[in-house]
């Protein structure tokens, strides 16, 4: 995804993300990978397409890889992870936004250093950046879900998990 549109996309993806997890969900896997997989898809879609990429700027790559993983861990940790009506919901905290902020600032100051040691801008990929991070934060708060004991929410189309025997019911 390149130019205007693909920025306008991933921007509406993200903000609506927050904006729901701001006001709270119920936590189910589809919503809570749905978003992370989806943009780390495109990332890697994005390098897999690019070529002439060498061992540094694949250090770069994973290095960059590893810190938004970090700050999603980070982030995901923030997140409040409680039983409403039987279910597991999930919702933004104060701290999450400033992890966040924090994240924003240190993957910046990161793109300028790879940018300084000469890794190409189409070689770090916003989608991946972002992807990479909901992944962070969403196995942090799958793992702080499965752990409560408590149920995670049905799926919204009809299924009650992701794998789940009731997903192809209609």
């Amino acid at each position: 995804m390149r130019g205007w549109l693909g920025a306008v996309l991933i921007a509406a993806l993200v903000v609506a993300v927050v904006v729901r997890r701001l006001r709270g969900e119920p936590l189910n896997l589809r919503d809570l990978f749905g978003p992370a997989v989806v943009l780390t898809a495109l990332g890697a879609w994005t390098l897999w397409k690019r070529d002439g990429l060498g061992p540094g700027d694949a250090a770069w790559i994973a290095a960059g890889t590893a810190l938004g993983f970090a700050t999603g861990a980070l982030r995901g940790a923030t997140v409040r992870v409680e039983p409403r009506d039987g279910v597991l919901w999930q919702r933004y905290t104060a701290w999450t936004f400033l992890v966040a902020l924090l994240s924003l600032a240190l993957m910046a100051g990161f793109s300028v250093l790879a940018e300084h040691a000469g890794l190409p801008s189409d070689a770090r990929p916003l989608q991946l950046s972002i992807g990479i991070g909901f992944l962070g934060e969403a196995l942090v708060v799958g793992w702080r879900g499965v752990t409560s004991g408590v149920p995670f929410a049905p799926e919204r189309r009809g299924g009650s998990a992701l794998l789940g025997p009731d997903r192809f019911r209609r």
